[in-house]
């Protein structure tokens, strides 16, 4: 692996903690050159809800590509765009009664976070817009003005702007009322704080934590920005796509975003694909106002159109998810009581998953024995306290088992180490 660490940047991440080099993938598993197979609880940091080389998408997309099919097309109209808008729509919009337009911003979601962003400053003429704490949302510019992560932060170089953080729930003492803060500041005019243009939130904070917002907080805010003529953005990069179970994530809270931030598992093959949604009155862009190369990556609009099509023509997938989440939940659970001492709680929804521990030195120790134990997991929170399970959504229920056995044993392990 020399090769890595001599031509690569410093700035490498994730193969630190996974001190390997892959080669294949298939389902939850992934492969080394060294022919050990790893069960995969990370999944392209929820790029990949339905498993590596899915062979049904797999086939869709080998038969398109075969075709000589248009590959790149920036925003040009093709037919694999357009199938995807129809099916988008078909199986997506429609059922839930929602009447977005699509905009294709570019090929990650800090594009899809990016073009929301600036799409409520046009619209509204306003400037701030108002996160939460612990928050991510890319690491773009604009993107990190309203991430909470001051590492993160701090790699801008530049001072930060147009940005102001709330508490998200359950970040007080639990006694405060949702929102005093806000409100308060937003009807006080020597708060100094401007009208916001727009709210950004995340219903589970992924990389925050696996800090889940409640249904009733949720819709506490949709009120707030109704009441205060303020545009409300979802941030469903990671939690959307069936990560909590439904589609959207926020579709337990029964509220309508007015826009909408998709990337991640949209095209269901790990290839880049983002979109950002709207209200169809708040598309006021100009031809060409924000653009990229890569909007239009239409070997992603295949995969997209047949995920769609396997696992979102019904609610299978979503009970399924459902399902597996309890499983999991239980099983942490039953971890946490055994390891009182060491874990502080568990968290989560469908298949996104914390395990928190009251030493944050002790996660990535845990997650470095399950990669020995041959178990890929990442941490989370702001400091890295937090032992995050992320499975693909086609994750078997023995998998899963075997995966949360792992877990077990990896915690188990670490605090003997740290007991001699």
């Amino acid at each position: 692996m020399d090769v890595f660490a001599r031509l690569e940047s410093e700035v490498r991440g994730y193969c630190r903690g996974w001190p390997t080099v892959f080669t294949t993938a298939r389902g939850s598993h992934m492969t080394d050159e060294n022919g050990k197979t790893y069960l995969d609880f990370f999944a392209g940091a929820g790029t990949l809800n339905y498993g590596h080389n899915n062979p049904q998408l797999k086939r869709r997309l080998l038969e398109y590509l075969a075709e000589d099919s248009v590959v790149h097309s920036l925003d040009m109209y093709t037919a694999a765009k357009r199938e995807f808008l129809e099916r988008f729509n078909e199986y997506v919009l429609a059922p839930r009664g929602l009447d977005y337009k699509v905009q294709f911003p570019g090929p990650a979601g800090n594009n899809s976070v990016e073009a929301a962003l600036k799409l409520a400053r046009k619209y509204t003429g306003r400037e701030t817009v108002v996160s939460f704490t612990n928050a991510f949302h890319g690491m773009t510019l604009g993107a990190l003005a309203v991430t909470g992560n001051s590492m993160k932060r701090t790699g801008a170089g530049v001072p930060l702007g147009h940005g102001v953080a709330m508490p998200y729930d359950n970040y007080l003492d639990g006694r405060t009322p949702d929102f005093l803060l806000f409100e308060t500041m937003l009807d006080d005019s020597g708060s100094g704080l401007d009208k916001p243009a727009a709210v950004i939130v995340e219903t589970v904070q992924g990389e925050g934590g696996i800090n889940v917002a409640t249904a009733e907080w949720l819709r506490g805010l949709a009120d707030l920005c109704r009441r205060h003529d303020i545009l409300l953005i979802v941030d469903d990069v990671q939690m959307g796509c069936g990560r909590t179970g439904p589609f959207f994530s926020f579709e337990e809270a029964g509220i309508v975003p007015d826009i909408v931030c998709l990337s991640k598992s949209l095209s269901g093959y790990g290839l880049p694909m983002a979109i950002t949604l709207m209200k169809r009155e708040l598309d006021v862009w100009e031809p060409g106002e924000h653009n990229g190369t890569f909007r239009g990556f239409n070997p992603a609009f295949v995969t997209a159109v047949a995920a769609l099509e396997d696992y979102w023509t019904g609610d299978g997938l979503e009970k399924e998810t459902i399902a597996k989440g309890q499983q999991v939940q239980a099983a942490l659970e039953s971890i946490a009581l055994r390891h009182a001492g060491a874990v502080d709680s568990v968290r989560g929804r469908g298949l996104a998953w914390g395990l928190v521990m009251n030493d944050a030195e002790m996660a990535p120790k845990v997650c470095a024995e399950a990669f020995g134990r041959g178990l890929l997991m990442e941490t989370s929170g702001p400091e890295g306290e937090v032992v995050k399970l992320l499975p693909p959504l086609t994750t078997t229920e023995a998998e899963l088992d075997r995966g949360l056995e792992i877990i077990a044993d990896s915690l188990e392990a670490v605090r003997q180490k740290v007991a001699v």
